[in-house]
């Protein structure tokens, strides 16, 4: 039996912001499909020709996915993991 605090976990990008505090971060958020976790990356975009592919999904280290607490969030954030999950393989660029 494996362990489920040792495996990674599927989540899928819900959300792509634009920090206030810093010019240039780009925020991934991304959740499971039940949006009950999430995990956030933040981006550095250094410059024009900097180029990263920000995919559907990630398998996050589980100590980078945390709860989603707010339950009009999680449903929001559920909603969007499955549409991508549905419409997009995890390796897809976004």
């Amino acid at each position: 039996m494996s362990d489920s605090t040792t495996e990674p976990t599927r989540v899928w990008l819900v959300e792509r912001t634009y920090s206030d505090d810093e010019q240039n971060l780009v925020i991934l958020t991304y959740a499971t499909t039940d949006g009950t976790r999430y995990s956030r990356k933040e981006r550095a975009l250094t410059s024009f020709t900097d180029v990263r592919e920000t995919t559907a999904a990630i398998d996050a280290d589980p100590g980078s996915v945390g709860p989603v607490e707010d339950p009009e969030r999680r449903e929001r954030y559920a909603a969007e993991a499955s549409r991508m999950a549905e419409k997009h393989d995890p390796d897809d660029a976004i």
